[in-house]
């Protein structure tokens, strides 16, 4: 069954994710898993708190959990499951993919955690660990579909076929355009190489069926260059696959990942090399 795990700490900023994950499982015909990794409380912890009292918190937080799934099941008529767990987040969510092959994960995205050099520290480290396309979403986003798709990519570093079904699926369901911005080359000096023409001519085939068109930057900031279009579009959602130039090693600094942060009211859905 095709699945969308949306994970949350009750927060607001991943309540906002999940209600979006919910209205992108209602388009796409998704089942929803309700995540949560519950933390016992410190106080609880450092108090000595007996077994039974610590197996309530874990009932209460089920209750809770089960509850909100049943709202989001009524509210936008999917099927949801709830799962809470006592791991850790990461832990957790490598059994999850593991168990449940979900075709996304949709997580938060703190603008804090942006400035302070990391995209959220859990986010970050799942992009690095599993295998599977992760939606971040910042606190201001709502779902109004993908009007216009931003897809960030290095022709010369190659784009996988499971990259480029995706984003041709994305486009169908959604009824979406997909810019294809190039990295520091235009489409006419890529088709002066033999390699790059190919890589072309893959990409036309792929996306056949969708509208979508090239452009290119070049931009002494690739992260400068990727906001500024983002905001000359209005783009609703950034594809990129980072470890195709280092993306996540570009924004290590404070400088280039306030840029970044600047444009990024939008989610961002990096796919897995």
């Amino acid at each position: 069954m095709r699945t969308i795990i949306a994970a949350t700490n009750y927060t607001e900023l991943a309540e906002n994710a999940v209600d979006y994950a919910a209205a992108i499982s209602v388009q796409g015909q998704y089942r929803l898993i309700l995540f949560n990794s519950f933390i016992v409380p410190i106080h609880a912890m450092s108090a000595a708190v007996p077994a039974k009292d610590v197996q309530e918190l874990l009932d209460e937080n089920r209750i809770i959990l089960e509850v909100k799934a049943l709202l989001l099941a009524e509210q936008y008529g999917i099927d949801v499951l709830p799962l809470t767990t006592f791991a850790c987040v990461e832990e957790a969510m490598e059994e999850l993919v593991v168990k449940y092959a979900p075709d996304l994960v949709v997580m938060g995205m703190g603008k804090k955690s942006l400035e302070q050099e990391l995209w959220g520290n859990t986010t970050t480290s799942l992009i690095k660990k599993i295998r599977v396309p992760i939606l971040a979403v910042p606190a201001k986003a709502r779902y109004n579909g993908f009007k216009k798709v931003l897809f960030s990519c290095d022709v010369m570093r190659g784009i996988s076929e499971q990259l480029l079904e995706r984003i041709k699926e994305i486009a169908l369901v959604t009824h979406s355009e997909v810019e294809i911005l190039l990295i520091n080359e235009t489409v006419d000096e890529l088709s002066m190489k033999e390699g790059n023409l190919d890589a072309l001519r893959h990409i036309d085939e792929s996306l056949d069926g969708i509208d979508y068109y090239y452009k290119n930057i070049k931009s002494d900031s690739i992260i400068r260059g990727i906001a500024d279009e983002i905001k000359r579009i209005d783009a609703s959602m950034l594809i990129m696959a980072p470890q195709q130039y280092g993306f996540w090693g570009s924004i290590v600094h404070r400088s280039k990942t306030r840029i970044m942060a600047s444009g990024l009211n939008i989610p961002l859905l990096s796919f897995p090399i």
